[in-house]
């Protein structure tokens, strides 16, 4: 029996790690992306992306600044003209040329809030969409709360729901704690919350109803979420539309110079038996 050669052994072990990577990243996405929902926003949807900007500069911009987008970038990548970036996207009195900064002043902030509301260019990129868009659908009304909200994703948040207007009042309806089999040292059983659920102080949330509608139906506001999740998204990464246009002709240009070093290598070797 020959041995394995070294090449072999070694495009074996590379095959291996691979493999290995892959399996050991199973559980990574599904412990990460069970409870979120799908945002299935598209980068590529101009109309989305200017929806989006327009929803956050009136319900979002007032207490959360974009420190790393400029005005005349969105009107450049959104195909949009000074006047009406300015007319429609600018309430702060910033330049065209300046960046998203928020109008609130940060002393007042940590005054009302506690500290002053985060910087929210990085959000998507750092969480991701689905979590940012299931983060905007999870808020509901807990009176225990200082400013009367909470959120199911981001437990005792410290900013009310912005979009309540559009999408209603939600409350959350509550299940106990079951037994998980397991005890504690002092021989407790150890409590948990059934599978399905979401953890929130000494009970769980079950699911979140709207108890109040309001000025948009359940799917418009679907889509008013996936909007603002969608200029998150844009905004995380302004190179990424330009970088998915560039793409597609990197891909046609590398598949054509295949075809051209295949036909070439076929002529080269043509005589040679």
């Amino acid at each position: 029996m020959t041995k394995p050669s070294k090449m072999n052994t070694f495009v074996f072990k590379r095959i291996a790690v691979l493999v290995a990577g892959l399996v050991l990243s199973i559980p990574t996405f599904a412990s990460t992306g069970g409870d979120l929902l799908q945002a299935g926003t598209d980068l590529e949807d101009r109309a989305s992306l200017q929806r989006g900007a327009q929803l956050y500069m009136n319900n979002c911009v007032g207490c959360h600044s974009l420190k790393y987008i400029r005005y005349s970038r969105i009107a450049e990548d959104f195909g949009l003209s000074e006047e009406q970036v300015m007319n429609s996207l600018n309430f702060t009195g910033a330049k065209f040329g300046e960046h998203v900064i928020s109008a609130m002043p940060a002393q007042n902030a940590e005054k009302w809030f506690g500290k002053a509301p985060p910087d929210l260019s990085l959000t998507s990129r750092v969480r991701g969409s689905d979590w940012v868009y299931t983060y905007l659908k999870s808020f509901y009304l807990d009176e225990a709360r200082p400013l009367g909200w909470n959120n199911k994703l981001f437990p005792n948040v410290s900013m009310p729901n912005p979009l309540w207007e559009m999408q209603g009042n939600q409350r959350a309806v509550f299940t106990k704690k079951v037994p998980s089999g397991e005890k504690d040292k002092k021989g407790q059983p150890i409590l948990e919350c059934p599978h399905g659920t979401t953890e929130a102080d000494d009970a769980c949330i079950q699911e979140l109803v709207v108890a109040q509608a309001g000025t948009q139906k359940p799917e418009d506001f679907d889509r008013t979420a996936r909007d603002i999740t969608a200029f998150l998204e844009y905004v995380g990464e302004p190179g990424a539309m330009k970088r998915q246009q560039t793409g597609v002709w990197v891909i046609l240009f590398l598949s054509f110079f295949t075809l051209m070093a295949w036909l070439l290598k076929k002529e080269y070797w043509r005589d040679v038996h």
